[in-house]
């Protein structure tokens, strides 16, 4: 993607992005309509799923979120574009919904209070049209703060996600090509030696020293949290994976990516991203069940001196969950019963 591209598709999306920051539903629905083509594709997590059209997607996503957050505001933190390696042209954010939770969103129970919502949002650019959207919100990360959490506890830590440490996510110049090709080089790289462990060998295979900077952080979705340095991005995720999946990285035939870089970041997306099997015990406190998994992961790298410093991950953990019959939300209905009040008891005939 030329430069010149990249700023453009940049300036094309923020009227929409602006919109979301001011709240403003109606003017947010005028801007879709101006920037998605009309049979724009949206990929959009679990429980919602695929639909054709922004009506379709304001309506069944946006909409609800306002009913339940009627102040919601909209916070990037990164945005980034560029041009993958299929000549695709893509357009990455990363960041917050801010908002009072003042009523039910997915049956979750409002808290009443300033609540949050990570998202990781890829769009597809083609002419000055978005015509493919991926998204994954993490809607667990709502549950969280709602105290009803229907999962296992997080190996990792639970917080609100920040923006990155050097506050440059939201780059606005005329991008240094070399610079971009070089980070999304690094992260394939990366994920290519990555990819050798268990199969090949132990950790040691992954020469992750070589790639990652000693104070890294992993910023995991909710469900799996944060690790901080090679040592909490392994014992919080990595090893549990591993140990669960251990066939992860030899499906890459069946499965499209779609990486590129801007400066210092790179990014990828894919829907879906990642195949394994899971024929073990050990990740997320699930037994073994051999099926095997899609998985959507959307992701975000920064680069220091060579080394990846941050990386800003989301998983759709629920569309897993689906795969394996497990209904999150029922059981989270379950703990909504003690929010709404408890069914009335009806005594038995015997009793």
């Amino acid at each position: 993607m030329s430069a010149s591209l990249s700023q453009q598709h940049k300036a094309l999306f923020a009227p929409f992005k602006n919109a979301f920051y001011e709240g403003d539903k109606t003017a947010i629905k005028a801007e879709m309509q101006k920037l998605f083509a009309p049979d724009c594709l949206f990929h959009m997590c679990h429980p919602f799923g695929d639909m054709t059209g922004p009506d379709a997607y304001f309506e069944a996503v946006i909409s609800p979120l306002f009913d339940a957050m009627p102040d919601l505001e909209r916070r990037d933190f990164i945005i980034m574009a560029g041009r993958t390696e299929h000549g695709g042209d893509w357009l990455g954010c990363g960041g917050n919904f801010f908002g009072t939770f003042a009523q039910p969103y997915l049956d979750i129970p409002p808290t009443g209070h300033l609540a949050h919502i990570r998202f990781h949002e890829f769009y597809k650019f083609e002419g000055d049209k978005i015509v493919e959207m991926q998204t994954i919100w993490d809607i667990p990360e709502l549950m969280l703060q709602a105290g009803a959490w229907p999962l296992a506890p997080s190996l990792g830590r639970e917080w609100a996600i920040p923006g990155p440490a050097t506050q440059d996510g939201l780059f606005e110049g005329t991008p240094d090509e070399a610079l971009s090709a070089q980070s999304c080089a690094h992260i394939v790289e990366m994920l290519t030696f990555m990819k050798r462990h268990p199969k090949e060998g132990g950790p040691e295979v992954m020469e992750l020293d070589r790639f990652w900077h000693p104070h890294m952080t992993w910023y995991g979705p909710a469900g799996i949290g944060t690790g901080r340095g090679k040592n909490g991005f392994r014992n919080w995720h990595q090893i549990p994976f591993l140990n669960g999946m251990p066939d992860r990285g030899q499906y890459v035939g069946d499965i499209t990516y779609h990486f590129f870089g801007e400066q210092n970041y790179a990014a990828v997306t894919g829907w879906p991203d990642m195949l394994q099997t899971h024929t073990h015990d050990g990740w997320l406190g699930l037994p073994p069940t051999g099926k095997k998994l899609e998985m959507r992961s959307l992701d975000f790298w920064r680069i220091e001196n060579g080394k990846i410093r941050e990386n800003w991950v989301t998983v759709d953990l629920l569309h897993v969950y689906d795969q394996l019959g497990i209904d999150v939300f029922a059981r989270m209905r379950e703990f909504n019963k003690a929010h709404y009040g408890m069914p009335q008891y009806t005594p038995l005939s015997s009793d």
